[in-house]
């Protein structure tokens, strides 16, 4: 039996939840996960439904059957099929921790992605990406060439067909053009010290001021630029006894785990974007599952 997802957003108002399971009933469907929030401050609802087909109805079927539906509540909905993995792209330059982390759970399956290229503006992981049997994409990028690099990255997104973007540790700051054609489809990852140290060495500088906390945060990117919608952030506790390379290592570990998890609720079309904020609901059970322990 094929299993699909149903994401829903819409004004909040009555009978949504009913219509939603009543057409899936009809369609000899049965629910396996479902999730909603009703954001009362904004006014709109969102929902998400996981289920699988018993019936004869597939992919084109339940979109044609859900669109009066969709019309009747005024849904921004989509269909998709499970089955069907992401194309993603990654960017990165210098920084490989979160690169590698990306791929070994590629790997493994526990991200069921099609990585269909890496960007990046040095050749240090060339080998590595290649030896992956992944297109590696060398477009340098200085104030000289920044927008004719930035034509080039968006013709290697267009000829890949890439739905995801995800900058593992990029660091170059992409235009306002390109973040308005990809809203919504370009994660970023980064240190949560902003914006109390900007700059070099952020690291260097909580370790002087006695920082406890080294976190990390995820989220979309935008023209406001570490301001996105947040996906994902997470912490880890540091003492007054720990060097300030032992900071740079620890926040190596929570930005690749972040950046995965972030990548992770994309992928399962768990996030929705709420004005300049977002809603993300729980994986479903069996998601982090991976095909192979290594």
């Amino acid at each position: 039996m094929k299993t699909y997802t149903l994401r829903v957003t819409c004004a909040s108002t009555r009978g949504i939840v009913a219509a939603i399971s009543g057409f899936l009933a009809e369609a000899q469907c049965n629910i396996t996960d479902s999730a909603q929030f009703d954001d009362v401050e904004t006014g709109r609802f969102f929902m998400r439904v996981s289920f699988r087909s018993e019936g004869p109805a597939g992919l084109d079927d339940l979109r044609a059957g859900f669109a009066p539906i969709a019309a009747r509540f005024g849904m921004e909905a989509e269909v998709t099929d499970d089955a069907v993995k992401k194309k993603v792209l990654i960017m990165v330059s210098r920084f490989g921790h979160c690169l590698n982390d990306l791929l070994y759970r590629w790997r493994i399956g526990a991200l069921p992605i099609e990585i269909v290229g890496v960007i990046s503006n040095h050749h240090d992981y060339q080998k590595v990406v290649v030896n992956h049997d992944i297109p590696f994409h060398m477009i340098r990028v200085d104030a000289a060439s920044k927008v004719q690099a930035e034509a080039q990255q968006m013709e290697v997104i267009d000829q890949s067909g890439a739905e995801l973007v995800v900058l593992a540790r990029y660091m170059q700051v992409l235009s306002d053009r390109m973040c308005q054609q990809m809203s919504g489809r370009i994660i970023n990852i980064h240190h949560s010290f902003l914006p109390s140290f900007k700059g070099a060495n952020p690291y260097k500088q909580a370790y002087e001021r006695g920082v406890k906390l080294i976190g990390a945060t995820s989220h979309y990117v935008t023209a406001d630029l570490d301001e996105g919608p947040i996906i994902e952030q997470d912490t880890v506790r540091v003492t007054h006894a720990q060097s300030p390379g032992d900071y740079v290592s620890l926040g190596r570990d929570v930005e690749a785990q972040v950046l995965a998890r972030a990548v992770h609720a994309h992928i399962h079309g768990r996030v929705f974007l709420n004005a300049a904020k977002t809603v993300v609901f729980p994986p479903s059970p069996g998601s982090y599952a991976s095909e192979r322990m290594g």
